[in-house]
């Protein structure tokens, strides 16, 4: 394969010597000093922090359909996201209006704009944007007050802002051409295997790949650009059952350079192995609703743990009216198995040698990313915090993170899951089975492979989370083999849930995918070992009421 795809990190120069040497950044800091020394002494309500982030992207992306290229695009933008907030740090227009919607509120002021046109051009629009979103900032405090005026007092008291320290950082993050003929036929030549299949309905190749860099600078003198690439290989195949239950498999591949990808011949083994599970899945029983032990296999658990306990754990959610606060007052206390600790840092890039696609050195509030420790021993002990303060932390840990057009609120980055007792994934596997014994269970289940999953953090429903598996196990206490079964969800509540974890074996694994969230879809990692939970709850799945196709796929007519 003739291909230098490389990701260059570049320290090119000292933050001060770069802004002048960087028209864009030279435009976004010349206009935000004017616009925050004009505004600040408005006759309205005064303005006291202003801040930008610039978000400069460009993305491609391939995809090939049962040996055809089907997709061939690539896209350009530039979305200036504006800051602005009057009064003062303790009570400001984010402050939560009781009984709003919450989603428009996380919306921020953003505009597309041009790089290519020079600072004075770019100043105009960033002008534009500003005087736009000054208007809407003003109503939002009105808002605000008589809301306060009105509804009942809060809980939580704290502060709307918080301080932080300006920063100053500056590196350009670049991306290769890609070689892309030979990913045209790479693509074409991989999902043609899918065709030869005809339990196979339809069946994908694709490859996306996105060069980031981001500007930020804030009224407080912060002066930062960064950014990153995210690179994604992946593949896709599904069909549906008799009983009108549509089964699928696929598999992603994550890196920031392209040389993290794997070969052509390592993922065509893996499609194998993914082409046996869908025929297995095809022909799966049900399983009936259930509660009983199981294991997450690592990766599967990974995504589990930020599901159904990591939103939770984001700080802004500890003092929203509106939301369950579930664990807002057990700081101190155990909340799961003392084997487990948990904790965030985007500021690791790798993981035994593997990238982890949550990794960023600021966040969208010019905070460095740093670890925040959340639970130690079983003991809940912190929060995942932006610049919104909550009782009891008074400070971002760096993770105030949105992308582009969302207001930034407290995001997971990187999750560590880690076990401070572990055993091989062998002995898990007859913990697993001897605590079917001990509750008088003819099996247990294991949860090969989760697709993502769904969790409510609002007083308005259910406090309850549903995880939605793709490939799960049962294994039987009389020795008979395993058996793959379809057509359940793991649901539950997280405070009784997580107390369930039993024990953890020494297989450590990733999770690197995209999660969505107010402040809108976002890279992040989790990393986690296989767990046994001694009692785990699932239902049956949704499924479509459409029979397979009556006739086979073409090229399987005889």
């Amino acid at each position: 394969m003739l291909n230098t795809l490389l990701s260059l990190c570049l320290l090119a120069l000292p933050a001060a010597a770069a802004e002048t040497a960087d028209p864009v950044m030279n435009a976004l800091v010349k206009e935000l000093d004017r616009s925050f020394a004009g505004l600040k002494s408005a006759e309205k309500v005064p303005l006291y922090y202003l801040g930008y982030e610039l978000t400069v992207s460009s993305y491609g992306e391939l995809a090939a359909k049962m040996g055809s290229l089907e997709y061939d695009a690539r896209q350009a933008a530039a979305t200036l996201d504006v800051d602005m907030r009057v009064n003062s740090m303790e009570l400001d227009n984010t402050h939560q209006v009781k009984g709003a919607n919450a989603a428009y509120r996380e919306q921020s002021a953003s505009c597309q704009l041009s790089t290519e046109g020079g600072e004075d051009a770019l100043r105009s629009r960033i002008w534009e944007c500003t005087d736009k979103e000054f208007r809407k900032v003003q109503e939002e405090f009105t808002k605000v007050k008589m809301n306060k005026a009105v509804t009942a007092a809060e809980d939580d008291p704290s502060p709307d802002f918080s301080p932080a320290k300006p920063e100053k950082f500056y590196e350009t993050i670049e991306l290769a051409e890609p070689d892309l003929d030979y990913w045209r036929g790479r693509l074409k030549r991989q999902s043609a295997r899918f065709a030869a299949e005809p339990f196979i309905y339809d069946g994908s190749a694709m490859l996306f790949y996105e060069n980031e860099n981001r500007y930020l600078v804030t009224s407080e003198g912060t002066r930062i650009k960064t950014g990153g690439n995210y690179i994604t290989l992946s593949y896709s195949l599904s069909s549906r059952t008799t009983d009108g239950l549509d089964v699928s498999r696929h598999m992603n591949y994550t890196g920031d350079s392209f040389d993290d990808l794997p070969s052509e011949e390592a993922v065509a083994a893996d499609m194998e192995k993914s082409i046996a599970e869908l025929k297995a899945l095809k022909d799966a029983p049900v399983v009936e609703p259930y509660s009983g032990p199981a294991i997450l296999n690592a990766r599967a658990a990974a995504v589990y743990f930020h599901e159904i306990i990591g939103h939770r754990l984001e700080g802004h959610r500890q003092k929203l009216e509106d939301a369950g606060q579930t664990f807002a007052k057990k700081v101190g206390q155990k909340v799961t198995s003392g084997i487990i600790t948990l904790y965030d840092d985007p500021s690791l890039k790798e993981f035994r040698g593997r990238p982890l696609r949550g990794y960023y050195r600021y966040d969208s509030e010019g905070v460095r990313g740093q670890r925040a420790d959340l639970i130690e021993g079983g003991v809940l002990k912190g929060f995942l915090m932006g610049r919104s303060p909550i009782r009891g932390f008074a400070a971002s840990n760096g993770h105030g993170r949105r992308a582009p057009g969302y207001r930034a609120v407290s995001r997971m980055g990187n999750t560590m899951v880690e076990a401070s007792v572990t055993v091989p994934y062998s002995e898990l596997r007859q913990q697993l089975i001897a605590e079917c014994r001990k509750q008088n269970k003819p099996f247990g289940l294991v949860f090969a492979d989760i697709y993502g999953g769904l969790t409510n953090t609002w007083r308005s429903g259910g406090q309850t989370f549903k995880v939605l598996p793709l490939l799960v196990y049962r294994v039987y206490t009389d020795g008979r083999p395993d058996e793959v079964v379809r057509g359940v969800d793991i649901v539950g509540t997280p405070i009784t849930n997580f107390s369930k974890v039993a024990a953890a074996a020494d297989d450590y694994d990733i999770f690197n995918g995209s999660c969505g969230a107010e402040s809108g879809p976002l890279p992040v990692s989790a990393v986690a070992p296989s767990i046994l939970i001694s009692e785990l709850e699932v239902e049956k799945s949704a499924k479509s009421q459409q029979k397979p196709p009556v006739l086979k796929p073409p090229l399987h007519d005889k």
